[in-house]
């Protein structure tokens, strides 16, 4: 379901979060910059210091990579919100049948509900350092 333009703002972002891009860059800026100080002679030279040109073109690609970077994160923030509608489509069908297998035994859900707070609350306190409370054993459940 991603069109070209996503597909190719997710390539980009994929490639600008390796070592291979900072490897690319910094073979990049050291061959520039050594060309234009004039150590291969001044015949090689198109971007004398302070290499205005280099600055602009790394402060457009840091924009056009930080545009990347923002698109694939909002896809990555659609895909999260689908997985979390999901989950919670499913902890529901989880409630209601536990509910209804729970009423078909003859327990109580009140009672339930009173017992799986107290574990809640003991396993959070658990959790705090230096509380000494211990982990919820499995017996209790």
């Amino acid at each position: 379901m991603r069109t070209s333009q996503d597909r190719f703002a997710d390539a980009i972002t994929a490639f600008a979060g390796t070592m291979g891009f900072v490897y690319v860059h910094a073979v990049w800026f050291a061959v520039w910059i050594v060309l234009n100080l004039r150590l291969f002679g001044s015949v090689a030279v198109f971007d004398p210091y302070p290499f205005g040109l280099l600055t602009m073109i790394v402060s457009l690609e840091a924009i056009f990579l930080s545009t990347f970077v923002m698109v694939s994160q909002n896809r990555q923030a659609a895909r999260e919100n689908i997985r979390a509608d999901l989950d919670f489509e499913t902890n529901l069908r989880a409630e209601v049948w536990a509910v209804h297998i729970g009423k078909a035994l003859g327990l109580d859900p009140q009672e339930i509900e009173l017992h799986v707070q107290e574990i809640i609350q003991q396993s959070k306190s658990a959790m705090e350092p230096g509380s000494g409370v211990p982990p919820v054993a499995p017996d209790a459940l």
